[in-house]
């Protein structure tokens, strides 16, 4: 973070009210509405199998044609989506068999807590976990990326998404560091406004060595977003966090990693509605196949989509395994 005699006035400004809105928001607690462990993905989750809209190198599978794979299934208290990763894929298909689900219930102001073991990664992998106005269409209502990466990324990107007229100030109550600050879709080929984690092991490969951790999203009409992040080793998740509590008080969590407030600059209920949560893992496309991101990624001198065909050992680490998934909404004190 700068030092005072380093910002401008009007930064200082904007970091203080949003300190302030963080501060003032202690009265708000969530109880747990809904936890989600093991075969409740397969009851709680619709399976997308239609062309993806990010346009990948991937065959999304139906519900009935990801269990017939083995490419999602769930024990007692651990669920598991995987990519096909030992077929060459046919030039003429869609592409790669992954998987696509979104949540059958929408949430609006909320706390989600995903106790995540295992993640995608890989050369051509980009998977997320995110959020979406389940009312639409898209960009309407907004979108919220929780967990998103390329390749072998080493940090993860929160961002927002939103319709025009929604920014966020680049200094604010965060320990992630701003990325970007325009959420408008139309902006800036859809960058979004973004926060990069700077804590070592936020994202692939070396999140998945120190055997995963905590992510939580935390949205309110009152503050706007915040999003936290703490690995699974330094035991700095909050109690409430780690030990699937009843209620939760995102306000006794510590700053957050990512901080997008809303307000004059972005409305909430301009720009936010009910979002249903969706997993995904997509290969290439817009983002991980484009012509400044894959070139650059050190993977191969194949094209991506040629390498994701060609290629399915590259896979097998690309897997999400989810420990839960719980879902807490707002009460009165």
């Amino acid at each position: 973070m700068r030092t005072l005699n380093h910002l401008s006035l009007s930064s200082f400004f904007t970091f203080v009210l949003s300190l302030t809105r963080t501060v003032s928001s202690a009265s708000i607690r969530y109880t747990r509405e809904l936890s989600i462990v093991g075969s409740d993905f397969f009851d709680q989750f619709n399976w997308e199998s239609k062309n993806d809209p990010t346009h990948g190198r991937v065959n999304y599978l139906t519900l009935e044609e990801a269990k017939a794979k083995n490419l999602a299934y769930a024990t007692e208290d651990k669920f598991f989506m995987l990519p096909d990763s030992e077929n060459i894929v046919s030039p003429g298909s869609r592409g790669r068999d992954s998987i696509r689900i979104s949540s059958k219930q929408a949430f609006d102001e909320s706390v989600i807590i995903i106790d995540l073991e295992h993640m995608p990664h890989g050369c051509g992998t980009w998977p997320a976990f995110w959020t979406l106005s389940q009312k639409g269409p898209w960009p309407t209502g907004g979108e919220i990326d929780i967990i998103e990466g390329v390749h072998e990324a080493e940090q993860n990107l929160i961002s927002l998404h939103t319709l025009p007229g929604c920014t966020v100030p680049a200094t604010r109550y965060q320990t992630g560091e701003t990325a970007s600050t325009n959420c408008d879709t139309s902006f800036n080929f859809n960058q979004g406004c973004g926060t990069k984690v700077r804590h070592p092991g936020s994202y692939g490969k070396d999140f998945n060595a120190l055997g995963g951790g905590f992510y939580a999203l935390a949205r309110s009409k009152e503050y706007g977003v915040k999003v936290w992040f703490w690995p699974r080793v330094a035991l700095l998740a909050p109690l409430d966090v780690r030990f699937n509590g009843e209620a939760v008080n995102p306000d006794f969590w510590g700053p957050p990693t990512a901080y997008f407030p809303t307000g004059a600059n972005c409305e909430y209920e301009e720009h936010f509605d009910a979002h249903m949560l969706v997993f995904d893992l997509t290969f290439c496309g817009d983002w991980a196949g484009s012509p400044s991101v894959w070139p650059a990624s050190g993977c191969s001198p194949m094209s991506c989509n040629d390498f994701v065909d060609e290629n399915p050992e590259a896979f097998a680490d690309a897997y999400w395994e989810i420990n839960s998934l719980r879902i807490y909404t707002p009460v009165s004190d």
